[in-house]
């Protein structure tokens, strides 16, 4: 079995997810490509101590990024949007 360290990578703090976190009460993160969302849940869980409700999952392809002739990729990566139940939240998105 992974470790937390192994499923959750990093955060995932752009505008569209803080105005999520603030109107929905959702949360992003980059996780491992090979985790499944029970696994991303139990991390979630285990590492903030918050109730989770609901995980939805998202497998995105990095883009092709060309300097001149020379071409390279960005890394695929999976995106985690998790759904806290009501009176959870975390405090590392709460900027204090």
């Amino acid at each position: 079995m992974k470790t937390n360290r192994e499923i959750l990578i990093r955060p995932l703090v752009t505008e569209k997810i803080s105005n999520l976190q603030d109107t929905q009460r959702k949360v992003a993160f980059v996780v491992s490509p090979e985790a499944n969302k029970i696994e991303i849940k139990q991390a979630i869980e285990k590492r903030f101590k918050v109730k989770v409700e609901k995980v939805a999952t998202a497998n995105f392809i990095g883009k092709i990024k060309k300097m001149g002739r020379y071409s390279g990729r960005r890394p695929d990566f999976k995106k985690a949007v998790v759904t806290l139940r009501e009176g959870s939240k975390i405090e590392y998105f709460e900027g204090k």
